[in-house]
């Protein structure tokens, strides 16, 4: 029997073994003091469950279906299982949870903070995030087809726009928040500046991606400026723009949360955080780590799955 067949017998005796071991740990006379027998174990589970792992990711299957549910699991119980060796490392070591709350703590301060992490997601996503991310990435697009249109504006933007990117966040936040005031305005303003310059530079650059053959043909059908952007150039670039819009989708979000700690409503995830680390409730704050991750994924993957949409025909999504 193969590695990958022998996958099949492994995984689910590796599911079991953790459910065992998370069983154990949060026992009495285990947590914070594993001994010896329990750390071996623990050892074992990870070889069972890396071979388990390793052999689903080289499964063959004939059926799209299966083929796309071991696509899926074997992200998923990677992860899973760096989950459960972070639980059980830290209960069973009994390492303090103003060092490192465990996941199971994380999960019911999350389930409990409901409501508040509700309003400081709409606060700083719905609010900051969406709006300056829009804002930010249309007047960076429109600008780079101005830049495009007119020689001298590329020429003098680009050098500015990498300026600019390098200007550090905890240097524009406070700035803005003198000029825009505490609310989510100014961090708005902030998302704006993080993502202005990345979309106009990606923009300009796909705008020039379009080859000289392609340009002699829509000028041998006398096609005009507007035309060749619309029919030849805007297609070509979209893998840059939407390039641009994947990682404005990380910098929008990053940038939001860091502004608030600069002057904000006592609401916000930023804020939130700020608070309860100086109160050492670090359990809520990996909670609005949480939000933030699972926020900035959803985001990136709603970009990515746009882009899937609109450039199915580029030859990275081939196979």
């Amino acid at each position: 029997m193969s590695a990958s067949r022998h996958a099949l017998i492994l995984t689910p005796l590796a599911i079991l073994g953790c459910l065992y071991a998370l069983y154990l740990v949060h026992r009495p006379d285990v947590a914070g003091q594993a001994g010896l027998a329990f750390w071996a174990f623990i050892a074992a589970l990870g070889l069972i469950a890396g071979f388990a792992i390793s052999g689903l990711s080289h499964l063959k299957l004939k059926q799209p279906i299966a083929r796309r549910a071991i696509g899926l699991a074997v992200p998923v119980l990677f992860g899973a299982f760096l989950f459960f060796l972070w639980e059980v490392i830290v209960v069973g070591a009994g390492v303090p949870s103003v060092l490192m709350p465990a996941p199971s703590a994380i999960a019911a301060k999350f389930a409990a903070s409901l409501p508040l992490l509700r309003a400081d997601f709409f606060q700083t996503v719905v609010k900051s995030v969406l709006s300056g991310y829009a804002m930010g990435c249309l007047s960076g697009f429109l600008v780079a087809i101005i830049a495009d249109r007119v020689p001298f504006l590329r020429r003098g933007l680009l050098p500015l726009g990498n300026f600019v990117s390098a200007l550090p966040v905890i240097g524009i936040a406070p700035i803005m928040v003198m000029w825009f005031g505490f609310d989510w305005p100014s961090k708005a303003a902030v998302v704006v500046v993080m993502t202005f310059f990345p979309m106009l530079v990606n923009t300009v650059t796909g705008l020039a991606a379009a080859g000289r053959l392609e340009r002699d043909l829509m000028h041998s059908y006398a096609a005009g400026y507007w035309t060749s952007l619309i029919k030849l150039r805007l297609p070509v670039a979209l893998p840059f723009i939407f390039n641009a819009l994947k990682i404005n989708s990380t910098l929008a979000l990053i940038g939001a949360i860091v502004a608030e700690f600069f002057g904000t409503p006592i609401v916000g995830m930023g804020f939130r955080i700020s608070i309860e680390v100086a109160r050492m409730s670090l359990d809520m704050v990996w909670a609005e780590i949480v939000l933030a991750a699972i926020a900035g994924s959803a985001f990136y993957g709603l970009v990515a799955l746009i882009e899937r949409g609109a450039t199915f025909w580029h030859p990275s999504y081939r196979t």
